[in-house]
């Protein structure tokens, strides 16, 4: 995978989450993993069509998804992943995908984006649309959140 592909995420990540109220970004590991790739919380898949095709896997710890979806909800608690949490949760990754997006239409790359599908629970697996996925670890506010890229060869 081209690095050119991974810096509007990173870019959309470092614009987006300040505006909605999270102030300490930073960045984390970056990692290369399989194409099926498991996880226990709260997983958000977003469809790539056009020039480039792909998908786009959120991964957020369930304790860490609620803190965001708070955050997101001005401060309103969250004790549990209801459906306003959900759709917060949703709305974020469609935000940071879409912003990412704007960046390839400025790189001159056309892409549409895909509506969000949150899963959540304990050992979900997602296939992604290549046979390695590229990992990039984001903090917000220390909150990890982890983007996994695949885009088709």
């Amino acid at each position: 995978m081209d690095v050119k592909h991974v810096n509007p995420f990173i870019e959309s990540f470092t614009t987006v989450m300040p505006q909605l109220g999270f102030r300490n970004i930073d960045r984390g590991n970056l990692s290369v993993k399989g194409q099926e790739i498991n996880y226990s919380g709260v997983i958000i898949i977003l469809g790539i069509v056009g020039d480039i095709k792909g998908n786009v896997v959120y991964y957020i710890d369930l304790e860490d998804a609620k803190k965001i979806a708070s955050t997101m909800m001005m401060g309103m608690p969250v004790d549990e992943l209801d459906e306003m949490s959900q759709s917060a949760l949703s709305e974020l990754t469609n935000m940071l995908t879409a912003n990412a997006a704007t960046s390839f239409s400025d790189m001159g790359i056309k892409i549409d984006i895909s509506t969000p599908t949150l899963l959540h629970g304990e050992n979900v697996s997602v296939k992604m649309s290549s046979s390695q996925a590229l990992c990039i670890q984001l903090f917000a506010e220390e909150i990890p959140i982890e983007i996994n890229i695949a885009f088709e060869n």
